[in-house]
C-alpha cells in the first residue's frame, strides 16, 4: 500500500467531514444574515405599508417622515451584512484551525446573534406598546 504524506492536503482528506460540518455551520450563519437583512428590508418599508393601508381605509395619511422603522431597518440591514462578514471570517478561521488540528471555539459570533434577537426584541416591545 502506498504511504500518504503528512501535508495539509492529507489532513484535509482526514478531516473531510469536519470540514463538510464546518461549511454546514457558515451555511447556517449566512441564512441567518439573509433573515435578518430580509426582516430588516420589511421593517424599513413597513411605513410605506401603513400610508397604502390609511388610503385605501380613506383616511387622511400624516406626511410621510422618517421614523423609527426606517433607521431600524437600515440598523437591521447592516447587522445581518455585518454578520455575513463575520460568519466568512469564522468559516475561514476554523478551518485553518481544523487543518492545523488547533482548533477552539469562538463565541463572538454566537454572543452577536443572541445580543441583536435580544435587541430587536426589546425594541420591537416598545415600538409596539408606543403605537397602542
Amino acid at each position: 500500500m502506498p504511504e500518504k504524506t503528512e501535508g495539509k492536503g492529507s489532513a484535509r482528506v482526514r478531516n473531510r467531514r469536519v470540514h463538510m460540518a464546518n461549511e454546514r455551520t457558515f451555511l447556517a450563519w449566512i441564512r441567518t444574515s439573509i433573515g435578518i437583512m430580509a426582516f430588516g428590508f420589511v421593517v424599513e418599508k413597513f411605513a410605506l405599508f401603513l400610508k397604502q393601508v390609511s388610503y385605501f381605509l380613506g383616511k387622511q395619511a400624516p406626511a410621510p417622515s422618517p421614523g423609527y422603522s426606517s433607521f431600524f431597518g437600515i440598523f437591521l440591514v447592516g447587522l445581518g451584512t455585518l454578520m455575513g462578514v463575520l460568519a466568512f471570517i469564522r468559516y475561514k478561521k476554523v478551518e485553518r484551525q481544523i487543518d492545523e488540528d488547533t482548533y477552539r471555539p469562538s463565541r463572538i459570533l454566537d454572543i452577536l446573534l443572541a445580543l441583536s434577537v435580544i435587541a430587536i426584541g426589546i425594541f420591537l416591545a416598545i415600538y409596539l406598546i408606543h403605537s397602542i
